[in-house]
């Protein structure tokens, strides 16, 4: 699936950043970037104006042209935590005199709730259907799951998923895995390896235990990567999807 170019768009919701829940920042005026490249992920940028003064500190040239910053607030600092682009050019020009923020060192609040990982898209969407289909997984010529009582997930830009119930599933081949991801638009997953016969596949699975409540069919299932395993859906052979979660650890 070919990559959009990145863009930027007026936000209608108010954005704050905290730094160890002191303020740093709050504007009813913020900008979306919206990019899905090597450069990073949709995410906000805040007019200077808003920031809370004396919260910026040490500037330093960045990446691309750009000047990163030192964030303190309440005592705390994070060095390099914010980023501006002094000159932006085409498509990027309204991020003149903007700020963003890290997302992993600093809290980000879309209006009064948290937003996680990166700022949600509003052009993407994520659906899901109950369905009657057959669907099977394979790894190693040995079947892994068994349903007909799949939910499908639709995600804007990605292959469909199929959420199976863990009873549908040979749990026994299924070893639990310390790796855990977090989606802003599905939740904090959990993942299993599998290991079936010679063939073990690193993280083949994962489940969302505790979902954002605007997804909530998907609490307590098991997805299968399809770049990763074998899924029959009614009889026909999925071609395994090339996408930036197809390489793994596999024997």
């Amino acid at each position: 699936m070919e990559t959009p170019a990145p863009f930027v768009e007026p936000t209608p919701r108010r954005i704050r950043v905290r730094l160890n829940g002191r303020l740093v920042a709050d504007s009813s005026r913020a900008l979306l970037l919206v990019r899905y490249d090597a450069h990073g992920l949709p995410t906000y940028f805040l007019p200077l104006e808003d920031v809370l003064p004396g919260t910026l500190a040490d500037e330093a040239p960045g990446r691309r042209g750009g000047r990163t910053w030192t964030v303190r607030a309440g005592g705390r600092q994070a060095p390099g935590a914010a980023w501006t682009y002094p000159d932006p050019a085409g498509p990027l020009a309204a991020l003149a005199n903007h700020v963003t923020f890290s997302w992993q060192e600093l809290e980000w609040y879309e209006e009064d709730e948290r937003a996680l990982v990166h700022a949600r898209d509003p052009h993407k969407r994520v659906d899901t259907l109950r369905s009657s289909r057959r669907v099977q997984v394979f790894a190693g010529g040995r079947q892994v799951a068994d349903s007909i009582r799949p939910l499908l997930l639709f995600e804007t830009g990605l292959p469909t998923r199929y959420y199976l119930p863990f009873e549908d599933v040979r749990t026994d081949l299924l070893e639990a895995s310390d790796t855990v991801t977090a989606c802003p638009y599905k939740g904090t997953a959990r993942y299993w390896s599998l290991r079936a016969g010679d063939v073990f596949v690193r993280d083949a699975a994962w489940s969302y235990p505790d979902p954002v409540p605007e997804i909530p069919k998907i609490r307590d299932l098991l997805c299968f990567f399809n770049e990763r395993v074998d899924l029959v859906v009614d009889g026909v052979r999925l071609q395994r999807p090339q996408t930036v979660w197809s390489v793994t650890s596999a024997a």
